[in-house]
């Protein structure tokens, strides 16, 4: 129940809102003190980026925006700058579905999905108005950049990091548009065609929210997409690249949900055979290990996968510790339970795990036990040869917790982009949700803070992610061609070597 390390996306029960009703600055301040409060008590997490001035500093300045009464979706964004500006890449604070669906048959939204490549807004979808792989400069006499640092708060990642932010902006561009400057049946796009620079302008009309979907879904970059974020089917694969090569791809650390799980046991017999495999080859010298598409997962898969790949006694994390062994402002707390009965017992479970596996308090925290947080060994058929390790900016929770361990504490060579989770570590294991009383935004945070059991390196920064030896990004002719291009440099550095 604990060890989870990704989002959860709950369904919200079915709440009318006009998308013209507003709430009192009353109604709103209330709601922000709640959220407030909340955090502070329950988010072990609130200062581990920001000082305590600098967070008061922003709830200064969201204060002073609700003098007046304000639309739910103002409010909203509010919430959503506070959340972002505390950097856990496992804050998630949703709109009730009822008003995030307004609009699904109103032709609204921008037309194209985008690709963001070496800072560049590229069109992503052959189309018979715009050229696919065209730079947009601005839409509706807005300049791009600032579009796209608008849109920033809508996805969270772990401290500083903006690498990981163009994961949900390049799958959500139309719908952060609509809902950071409402709702445009035309949009005027100044643009460039693929290496020019004359400026071209073009009025393009709206689509329905359908057939946005249907575009994204038809975007050409669909094939090179599913290293980085996708509907996984098969979580796992390993094979024999060459004949001093082989390639195991981790997609996801979500296999079962413990140790004791058949999905895991499955996958650490699959492991076994693997690594069985490449200890009676000494011919194999050269692992890829590929989790660009791994946005996190459950323990103990990472931890166990990480076997395989040091020679070294490990563990999971340094210290860890949570602020509370009762659920605080239960009157708010969102429960996966519905019946009364069930309900308490729920909030009974949940808490008795919480004290079995944080006893003690210590000034205001609760530390970890030890005993959940053991030395580990090396797997006996560990990899002794050279890895590559394949990263990208979809890589979170669990998946960054795996690659800082590779990144810090083996030889590995990392080729990629910076993942959005953080290499020091994160605020993760166990998610808690909350809803406010008046205008029923649900707010969800991870409440375990964690440092990994990780060296300091130079290329490391604090409030990072994982920082790649080699940088590798795609470039527009890989966009065009669809070309894996962090794959083909690594197979290039494996055959100069």
């Amino acid at each position: 129940m604990l060890k989870f390390k990704i989002a959860f996306f709950l369904i919200f029960p079915f709440i009318v809102f006009s998308q013209n009703d507003k709430f009192t600055s009353e109604k709103l301040k209330q709601d922000l003190t709640t959220f407030r409060e909340i955090r502070e008590k329950a988010n072990s997490g609130i200062y581990k980026y920001r000082t305590k001035k600098q967070i008061d500093s922003i709830y200064n300045w969201a204060f002073l925006q609700l003098k007046n009464p304000a639309e739910l979706l103002d409010f909203y964004k509010i919430i959503l700058q506070i959340t972002d500006f505390e950097g856990s890449v496992h804050n998630n604070t949703t709109l009730p579905d009822a008003f995030k669906n307004r609009y699904t048959s109103e032709k609204v939204f921008f037309p194209f999905p985008i690709k963001l490549i070496a800072n560049k807004t590229i069109i992503n979808l052959k189309n018979d108005e715009i050229l696919l792989g065209s730079q947009i400069h601005s839409i509706n006499g807005i300049e791009i950049n600032k579009i796209i640092r608008a849109f920033y708060k809508y996805y969270t990642t772990d401290g500083f990091n903006i690498s990981g932010k163009s994961i949900g902006i390049n799958a959500a561009f139309s719908r952060y548009f609509e809902m950071e400057y409402g709702p445009k049946e035309k949009f005027l796009v100044e643009y460039s065609l693929p290496n020019q620079t004359k400026k071209l302008s073009k009025t393009i009309a709206g689509i329905s929210n359908e057939e946005r979907k249907e575009n994204f879904k038809k975007r050409h970059s669909f094939p090179s997409d599913s290293l980085f974020y996708s509907n996984i089917k098969d979580k796992y694969s390993f094979k024999i690249v060459s004949q001093n090569t082989a390639l195991l791809a981790v997609h996801t650390f979500l296999i079962g949900g413990n140790a004791e799980d058949k999905e895991h046991i499955v996958y650490k017999k699959y492991l076994d055979s693997c690594f069985q495999m490449l200890a009676v080859h000494p011919e194999i010298k050269n692992l890829i290990v590929d989790v660009r598409n791994n946005g996190g997962g459950s323990d103990p898969n990472d931890l166990v996968t990480f076997s395989y790949l040091t020679q070294k006694t490990y563990r999971e994390n340094k210290n860890a510790y949570i602020n509370f062994q009762k659920i605080p402002f239960l009157p708010y707390f969102v429960y996966e339970e519905t019946e009364t009965e069930k309900k308490l017992e729920e909030k009974n479970d949940f808490e008795a795990e919480l004290k079995k596996e944080y006893p003690i308090l210590k000034g205001k925290i609760y530390p970890q036990d030890p005993k959940f947080n053991r030395l580990l060994q090396p797997d006996k058929n560990t990899f002794k040869g050279q890895v590559y390790l394949l990263i990208s900016p979809r890589v979170a929770s669990a998946g960054s917790l795996f690659a800082s361990l590779v990144a810090g504490k083996t030889s590995a060579i990392v080729i990629g982009e910076e993942t959005m989770g953080g290499y020091y570590g994160h605020n993760g294991h166990t998610p808690i949700e909350y809803e406010l009383p008046n205008t029923k935004i649900k707010t969800q945070f991870s409440i375990v803070n964690l440092e990994q059991d990780v060296p300091k390196k130079p290329n490391q920064i604090f409030g990072r992610g994982v920082i790649p030896d080699y940088k590798v990004s795609q470039t527009l002719d890989d966009f065009i061609e669809n070309r894996d291009a962090q794959m083909e440099y690594v197979l290039k550095l494996i055959e100069k070597k």
